[in-house]
């Protein structure tokens, strides 16, 4: 009897877990439960299956306990499927593999804390990416990172800020017009340039870092969202193709990512091709994405890789992609609805009224 009140028990969990998403409230207390969602499907699954140990055939409410635990484990199922290789891709493979048309990005949070640019350097040299993002970078880290860096990576811009929202960007291509910008707070930066290709072909380039929901900086994810809105709408009317990369602190299938999809139109390379999870590099057992590279249709994956342990807490992450945009109809996402846009707006005016 105590194995059927403590199976029940835990069947009763997962299924609050799932409903948790649902709760209309921003605070980070709920918008947490958007992370491990891997996790909650598979403890969701063993939930459901031990319960079959003191099932009752003749009691109805076994039944309909069965019923909803099946019933979160299909929803949660179903909101990490597409990042599975069960998927069909979002973004296609390349369809030229010699093409001349290529670009790599390189993004690393590289823990502020951490002392080690050793480890860091290493794994990036060895992807050899033409455009790298480095976040939480400080004047500790430029010190051990410009000198290094300079040989091969001609063009950067340099944010070095103590509260762990630094950010520098290296390039072997010419940035035209790079910006600095604050879209939320004061205090956290994004950074806008114009990547000119060897092809002569030009790319938005867009690297952000918005601050999490947490209990004692930013309570609630009204700023997140805000920020990932503001770059949306701009990436949707950017005259150029655009890819926007950085540690997002938000997971990929989270409604917040996914309304970023449907406003910006641009594409997520995981779907179809794995998890590639970059956070927790410490914790094998609580890992997600939250570093993204999301670009226009007018790029195709060519490799992809998570990076090794650089001392931080997140994994690097490394793309090349190949630029074809004769064959961006092919996989250009459709417009953004009238709901996706009125729900993006209201988050704009969320930040607003704070």
């Amino acid at each position: 009897m105590k194995l059927r009140y403590f199976l029940r028990a835990f069947g009763i969990l997962a299924i609050l877990l799932t409903l948790f998403p649902f709760v209309p409230i921003d605070h980070w207390s709920i918008r947490v439960f958007d992370f491990p969602h891997l996790q909650l499907t598979m403890l969701t699954l063993i939930a459901l299956l031990t319960y079959f140990f003191t099932f009752d055939y003749k009691s109805k409410t076994d039944y309909l306990f069965i019923l909803l635990l099946g019933s979160c484990f299909v929803f949660q199922g179903g909101k990490i499927f597409p990042y599975t290789a069960f998927s069909k891709y979002e973004m296609n493979d390349a369809s030229v593999k010699n093409n001349i048309k290529t670009i790599s990005f390189y993004t690393a949070n590289v823990l502020q804390k951490n002392d080690d640019a050793d480890q860091l350097l290493s794994d990036m040299t060895g992807f050899d990416p033409d455009v790298v993002l480095y976040t939480e970078t400080n004047k500790k880290w430029l010190g051990m990172l410009t000198e290094r860096m300079a040989a091969k990576y001609t063009y950067k811009v340099e944010i070095p800020l103590e509260n762990t929202y630094g950010m520098s960007l290296f390039s072997k291509h010419p940035l035209h017009e790079p910006s600095i910008n604050y879209l939320v707070e004061d205090t956290i930066p994004s950074i806008r340039a114009k990547l000119i290709l060897p092809s002569k072909d030009t790319l938005q380039l867009i690297a952000i870092h918005p601050a999490p929901p947490t209990p004692h900086h930013n309570p609630t994810s009204v700023d997140r969202d805000a920020e990932m809105m503001k770059v949306a709408r701009f990436a949707r009317n950017a005259k150029l193709p655009v890819v926007v990369m950085g540690d997002f602190n938000d997971v990929a299938w989270s409604q917040t990512t996914l309304l970023f999809q449907k406003v910006s139109g641009l594409l997520d390379l995981r779907k179809g091709r794995g998890f590639y999870s970059t956070y927790n590099a410490k914790n094998w057992l609580m890992r997600w994405p939250l570093d993204h590279i999301f670009t226009s249709a007018e790029l195709r994956v060519i490799n992809v890789q998570r990076g090794e342990n650089i001392g931080s807490d997140h994994f690097p992450l490394y793309v090349k992609f190949s630029f074809e945009p004769d064959l961006a109809a092919e996989q250009r996402l459709p417009e953004p609805s009238k709901e996706a846009l009125t729900q993006a707006f209201e988050q704009l005016e969320q930040e607003m009224e704070q």
